[in-house]
């Protein structure tokens, strides 16, 4: 099952998206998956300036993959089940908002790459991170291929190849994950950033993410002929010149 929800804050509107199952670690089935990128899809037409993905209650972000829907896949079918993994990752990718992955427990196979897929992953710090597919008899695939990028390549083979779990310090000396807190103040500094976020220019914004998703995918010099793009299109309605003149008043004022 998946929540939604909208929240109204000083920079602009806020989405949060729920997987609902904490009895089973809040586990993908194909269900919701699909629910889940309907979620994504049509939270975009609201004019959000941020999505916040978790997991309900307090033992599991996603707990992985439903174990009796992996049991009993065929050739066909388990290409089409992975395919479902693959469009609920493809759909936070190609979100054009920030998408922050708020982990506040178990985040194992599935939802690995889910948090993989989000532009930011802040956990709390008694979270677990896992790739076990392997131990199943499969190996991890789809949107494990962000892992090299984000711990490197011998981190991500000792996560997909050994199936170990490792705990959220060791997540965030390697990379896996931007911020660490203890639970009582865990949603206060997912807040932080949320607001932090929203100080960004919505347009600005917007051009970044689709920068930082090409700088992922395309050669260096694609990458940079498209920054120049980019950069020369965020002068087209003045905005620059605003906040830029905002910022030297109010530096101007402090001193």
């Amino acid at each position: 099952m998946i929540k939604t929800g909208l929240e109204k804050r000083a920079g602009g509107t806020v989405a949060r998206i729920t997987i609902d199952n904490p009895a089973k670690l809040n586990i993908f089935t194909p269900d919701t998956l699909k629910d889940f990128r309907k979620a994504v899809e049509e939270i975009q037409g609201q004019s959000v300036r941020a999505i916040v993905i978790t997991g309900a209650g307090e033992k599991a972000f996603i707990g992985g993959a439903d174990l009796g829907t992996l049991g009993s896949l065929d050739p066909a079918s388990a290409r089409e089940f992975i395919g479902l993994i693959h469009d609920a990752c493809a759909a936070v990718r190609d979100c054009p908002v920030p998408v922050i992955a708020r982990i506040n427990g178990w985040c194992l196979g599935a939802g690995l790459e889910l948090a993989a897929s989000c532009d930011l992953r802040i956990a709390v710090d008694t979270a677990n991170f896992g790739m076990p597919e392997v131990r199943l008899g499969i190996p991890s695939v789809v949107e494990a291929a962000l892992l090299p990028r984000l711990v490197g390549a011998g981190r991500a083979r000792w996560l997909v190849m050994t199936g170990e779990t490792i705990d959220a310090k060791e997540a965030l000396a390697w990379g896996l994950i931007e911020k660490v807190f203890k639970t009582e103040i865990f949603d206060s500094e997912v807040n932080k950033t949320i607001d932090n976020l929203l100080a960004g220019d919505p347009e600005a914004m917007r051009a970044q993410k689709r920068l930082c998703k090409l700088w992922e995918e395309a050669p260096l010099a694609t990458s940079i002929r498209a920054s120049i793009d980019e950069f020369a299109r965020s002068y087209e309605f003045g905005e620059p010149a605003k906040r830029v003149k905002a910022f030297r008043q109010a530096r101007k004022a402090r001193h």
